[in-house]
């Protein structure tokens, strides 16, 4: 008369046997990603309106300014302007001799002029998983390994993109790594995230390898995902560690990765020409042996002169 199921222990068992199954298939075969994008877009509005609030704070924020606030802003805002044009025709004449330059040693100077400006929805900062959420995704363009950038410095890379929104791990990841070089004398390495908004390690760098505090680290192009010269980070510290045989060198992220709301998407001119294939990400693959030889004989001719 009455139907007896199986027991909660056993439902639990089923259900918990069923859960690894899934995330099985999904880490080794991928079979479910076009579930997750459909996900992603029907949770879409909910993360949109999770982002309101901060987005309204901001907004109230500036509309009750008062009129000495937004002259004190004006004012600084035209002397910051004045000043970064003034480094702008600096800037215009080192790229001229820069593209000289490399037309010199046979190599190609490229230029990425295609940006897409994307608000933050969702942030995640905490030691197992530094990533924040856009709210631009395939339909505009974007693609897995595509560059991500603030008003300072690089932030990081897009790690999965959907169809509205996508994924972008940033540079203090654990996970994360970039090849920079240092913008002093040319000096190439990698810089890896600790699990910190706010710090970054460069690993088997030499004891007597030329590197200081103060030191500018920009990416240096190799991995064929972020384009060269982008600022990346500040070396803070250099010390000599008797346990290892390499030098200890940490340093401090110049883009704002925990107080951004905007975020610029770059396009290189390899993505452009390609959109469909997949870029390399995490170290990428490496360049070209003329590429390498180029930078190489750039780097000789620096040192040199």
């Amino acid at each position: 008369m009455f139907h007896h199921g199986p027991s909660p222990l056993w439902r639990l068992l089923i259900a918990v046997v069923c859960a690894f199954a899934l995330m099985i298939a999904d880490a080794q075969e991928r079979h479910l990603g076009w579930l997750r994008a459909t996900l992603t877009v029907a949770v879409y509005p909910l993360q949109w309106l999770a982002a309101q609030p901060s987005r309204l704070a901001r907004d109230l924020d500036s509309q009750f300014a008062t009129g000495a606030d937004l002259r004190e802003r004006n004012s600084l805002l035209e002397s910051e302007n004045l000043a970064l044009r003034g480094q702008m025709q600096r800037f215009l004449a080192l790229q001229a001799e820069n593209s000289r330059l490399r037309d010199l040693l046979g190599s190609s100077f490229k230029v990425s002029d295609r940006v897409l400006v994307a608000e933050l929805l969702q942030v995640e900062l905490d030691p197992y998983r530094q990533q924040v959420l856009v709210d631009k995704g395939t339909v505009s363009g974007v693609y897995v390994g595509q560059p991500v950038l603030d008003a300072n410095a690089v932030m990081g890379q897009v790690v999965v993109a959907n169809p509205l929104t996508a994924t972008v791990l940033l540079i203090t990841d654990a996970d994360h790594a970039l090849p920079v070089q240092i913008n002093r004398n040319g000096l190439r390495t990698i810089a890896t995230g600790t699990g910190r908004v706010n710090q970054l390690r460069l690993h088997h760098l030499p004891k007597n390898a030329d590197v200081r505090v103060g030191d500018l680290l920009v990416t240096s192009g190799m991995g064929g995902v972020f384009p060269p010269g982008y600022p990346v980070a500040q070396i803070v510290e250099v010390a000599d560690d008797p346990n290892s045989p390499f030098a200890t060198v940490q340093a401090v992220p110049t883009a704002r990765l925990d107080r951004s709301h905007e975020v610029l998407l770059v396009w290189t001119l390899d993505s452009v020409a390609a959109p469909g294939e997949p870029v390399q990400g995490l170290g990428g693959s490496a360049q070209p042996a003329d590429a390498a030889d180029a930078a190489d004989a750039a780097t000789s001719a620096d040192n040199r002169s």
